[in-house]
C-alpha cells in the first residue's frame, strides 16, 4: 500500500512573552516528527493532553507555521500559497474540530454552513451545491429539514454530525479528526465512532485520528504512533501496541485505561507502569530522552542522550536506550 502522507521532521515553535520586562520564550510543540501516513488506514496519534498531537494535525493543514516537509502525495504542502493551490489543497484534506459547539458558526443555519465550502471552492450551480449538502447530511443520519436551523438548536452529538458532514462536502481523501468524540457523552461517542468507521469505507478515506483514548484508538485505527513533547517515541500495528507495548511512556498509558476487574488477583497490577511528576513545559524541555524525568527505568545516559530508533519488526520501532 502507497503512501498519501508522508512528513519529515517537522518542527512547529511559538514565541511566548509572559511579562512586559521578560525576554520571549520559545515553545517547542512539535520535535522533529517523521512520519507517513498510508492511504485508506486510520494511523491513530496517541498522548497526554500537551504533547503536541492537535498542533501536528494543525500543521499539515496550514493553520500554523512551520519547518520541514509535508508530502501529500507528491504536493509539497508548505509550500503551497497561492489561493487556487490552497483551493485544490483543502479539497483533499478536511479537518474535524473537537469541540462542536465552537467549531459551526452560531449565525449561519445549518444548509450555509455545509453550502460554503462548495460555494467558494467550485463553480457549481446552486441546486447542485444543494443536492451535495442534502446527500451528506444524510450519510450522517440527519434530516434534510435540520438544514433551515441553526447550531444551537442542536445536541452535542448532532453538532458534531453535522461537522462530520462538512468535512465531507468536498469529497476528500485525508481528514483529520482532532479529538473529534472527546466533548461528547460515552454514549454518543459510540454513535460517532461507528459513524466514522463507516464513512471511511463508504468514502474510501483515510483518516489521522488524534485522541488521548486508548480504549476508542483500538477499536478505531489500523496503527498508533504514540507521542511525547513534541516526538514519535513509539509507532506500531494497533494489535502490537496492544499486545507487546516497548516503550515505557505506552505501558504508561495502557496502565492508564480502565479495566473491569472481577478477579480477585491483582498481580496484574504489579506489571502496570506509574507517571512520576507533571508533563514537564514544553517551553523548558529536558536534555536527552524527553521521557528521562518521569521514567521508573531512567538510567544516567537517558538523562544526556538522545536514544536512536529502534526497530522491533517492518512496522514496529521505538526510541529507548532499554533496546540499545
Amino acid at each position: 500500500m502507497s503512501n498519501l502522507l508522508e512528513i519529515k521532521d517537522l518542527k512547529v515553535e511559538y514565541k511566548t512573552k509572559k511579562g512586559i520586562t521578560e525576554a520571549p520564550q520559545t515553545v517547542h510543540a512539535v520535535n522533529g516528527v517523521t512520519l507517513s501516513v498510508e492511504k485508506g488506514e486510520i494511523l491513530a496519534i496517541a498522548g497526554e493532553s500537551g504533547c503536541g498531537k492537535s498542533t501536528l494535525g494543525k500543521a499539515i493543514m496550514k493553520l500554523v507555521p512551520s519547518s520541514g516537509e509535508i508530502d501529500l502525495d507528491g504536493t509539497n504542502v508548505l509550500k503551497i500559497n497561492k489561493r487556487e493551490d490552497l483551493k485544490n489543497f483543502y479539497k483533499r484534506v478536511q479537518m474535524i474540530f473537537q469541540n462542536p459547539y465552537s467549531s459551526l458558526s452560531p449565525k449561519m443555519k445549518i444548509g450555509q454552513i455545509l453550502s460554503e465550502p462548495l460555494e467558494i471552492n467550485t463553480k457549481l450551480p446552486h441546486k447542485e451545491i444543494m443536492a451535495i449538502v442534502e446527500d451528506k447530511i444524510n450519510k450522517v443520519g440527519l434530516d434534510k429539514e435540520c438544514l433551515n436551523l441553526y447550531p444551537h438548536e442542536f445536541s452535542g452529538g448532532q453538532r458534531q454530525r453535522i461537522a462530520i458532514a462538512r468535512s465531507l462536502v468536498l469529497n476528500p481523501e485525508f481528514i483529520i479528526a482532532d479529538e473529534p468524540v472527546s466533548a461528547l457523552d460515552v454514549s454518543i461517542q459510540a454513535q460517532i465512532i461507528n459513524l466514522l468507521k463507516q464513512l471511511k469505507e463508504d468514502f474510501n478515506l483515510t483518516f489521522l485520528f488524534i485522541s488521548h483514548d486508548l480504549s476508542v484508538i483500538k477499536y478505531l485505527s489500523d496503527r498508533i504512533a504514540v507521542m511525547y513533547l513534541g516526538e514519535i517515541v513509539e509507532l506500531a500495528k494497533t494489535e502490537e501496541i496492544f499486545s507487546d507495548p516497548k516503550h515505557p511512556y505506552t505501558k504508561a498509558l495502557l496502565s492508564s485505561v480502565p479495566e473491569l476487574n472481577t478477579d480477585k488477583d491483582t498481580n496484574k497490577d504489579k506489571d502496570k507502569i506509574k507517571l512520576g511528576n507533571e508533563l514537564p513545559s514544553p517551553e523548558n524541555l529536558p536534555s536527552g530522552c524527553k521521557f528521562h524525568t518521569r521514567c521508573p527505568f531512567v538510567m544516567e545516559k537517558c538523562k544526556t542522550d538522545v536514544p536512536k530508533k529502534v526497530d522491533f519488526s517492518e512496522s514496529h520501532f521505538c526510541k529507548c536506550f532499554l533496546y540499545e
